[in-house]
């Protein structure tokens, strides 16, 4: 299924070519490391000097964090074309974890050598910049839908981010597998293994999503818009105490 434009909830329609622009022009410019990631390869560990800066070229990654009492917690997932390792140029260290969910390619690129890119070639570092300003906006709006949605409508959020991200990348959207287990879907939206296993099975009986005879990670959604409606219909008012 393919959307004439992006629903409110999703990536733009138009970040392929976004996308695929702002990988030419670091290959073009900057001197990379290719390698081949499989599903559990760790890209760097918390605590691991922060010499470089990665691009996803092709895969899904997850950020795991490791709290105060030693639970780990799902705090970002990353699609094509996201960058990470932002998280170490403050510090000079890794706050997280960086861990492959599926099989991929991953670019690196050294800090200072990409810097003296950036000092040769203002359009390099103007996307340096805005990718920066995505990796904020995605943590503001992940913690926007913890906050004011409530456990089915955060699991319908979820989905459309992870559609969406698909279709800007020119994937399919109406049958896609999740690379996440339930109870690393409910880490990551701050909910149980019970909850998300609830809020899936409702959004099933409403005919929103559906899943496929190969199993139930096998996810298919009929109508982007359809739960992108149900999404902005769950949020409560000002006031309201989300369940």
């Amino acid at each position: 299924m393919t959307l004439p434009t992006a629903p409110p909830h999703c990536p733009h329609a138009d970040d392929g070519q976004r996308i695929r622009a702002m990988l030419q022009l670091v290959s073009d410019r900057v001197p990379l490391q290719r390698r081949l990631l499989h599903a559990g390869d760790v890209v760097h560990a918390a605590g691991m000097p922060f010499t470089q800066l990665f691009v996803l070229n092709t895969g899904l990654l997850k950020i795991v964090c490791t709290s105060a009492d030693g639970r780990d917690q799902v705090v970002g997932l990353h699609f094509r074309g996201d960058w990470l390792g932002f998280d170490g140029i403050a510090t000079g260290r890794h706050a997280c974890d960086t861990v492959a969910l599926d099989t991929g390619e991953l670019w690196s690129m050294r800090y200072d050598t990409l810097m003296q890119a950036c000092a040769l070639h203002r359009p390099l570092l103007d996307v340096v910049h805005a990718e920066m300003s995505r990796a904020i906006t995605r943590s503001r709006t992940a913690i926007l839908s913890l906050c004011t949605l409530s456990a089915a409508a955060r699991v319908a959020d979820f989905l459309l981010y992870w559609a969406g991200s698909l279709e800007g990348r020119g994937q399919r959207t109406d049958s896609f597998t999740l690379r996440m287990t339930r109870a690393e879907i409910g880490n990551y939206l701050g909910m149980t293994l019970e909850s998300v296993s609830r809020a899936l099975s409702g959004l099933a009986r409403r005919r929103m999503i559906g899943f496929t005879e190969k199993g139930r990670r096998e996810i298919m959604i009929p109508d982007l818009r359809a739960l992108a409606g149900f999404v902005d219909g769950s949020v409560p008012p000002p006031g309201a105490t989300v369940q």
